[in-house]
């Protein structure tokens, strides 16, 4: 089983970028957690993080033609507004989506309230830091094995 992780844009600043918001664990160790979770559930995961709406839509869809069984995206700051990533989400609708945020965009500023992309997801995991990502792809594992 393989499962595509999607970051969107600043999400390779981690450890850089408002440290305490998003923590000091730098983007490399995400990819490694990432990977030995992946191990531990006996699934193969790639990891994939693009600054670009365009490369983020090319990705999801190439999930439809590349046998991916489920998808984790933290869409970053396209979650709020794009709906192009989301229609590319929509248009994978039988493959499971979990969306996810380090943060807990809930009790942040107003404009983070609101997801584009969370509708035509299969759920979402916000404000666990880094190991949300964990429980993402448990999350889409497990809804990737009941289909």
């Amino acid at each position: 089983m393989k499962i595509l992780v999607i970051n969107g844009p600043n999400i390779n600043f981690l450890g850089i970028r408002e440290p305490g918001i998003y923590g000091e664990q730098n983007y490399d160790m995400l990819v490694s957690m990432i990977q030995d979770k992946s191990n531990q559930l006996g699934v193969e995961v790639e990891v994939f993080q693009s600054n670009h709406e365009g490369a983020i839509i090319d990705k999801i869809q190439e999930a439809y033609y590349n046998d991916v069984a489920g998808i984790v995206i933290n869409p970053g700051a396209f979650t709020h507004y794009s709906y192009a990533v989301r229609d590319a989400l929509a248009s994978v609708s039988s493959i499971p989506k979990i969306e996810v945020h380090i943060s807990n965009v809930h009790t942040r500023e107003e404009f983070r309230h609101t997801s584009v992309t969370v509708p035509v997801c299969n759920g979402q995991v916000v404000g666990l830091g880094l190991k949300g990502y964990l429980y993402a792809l448990e999350a889409v594992k497990d809804l990737a094995d009941k289909k």
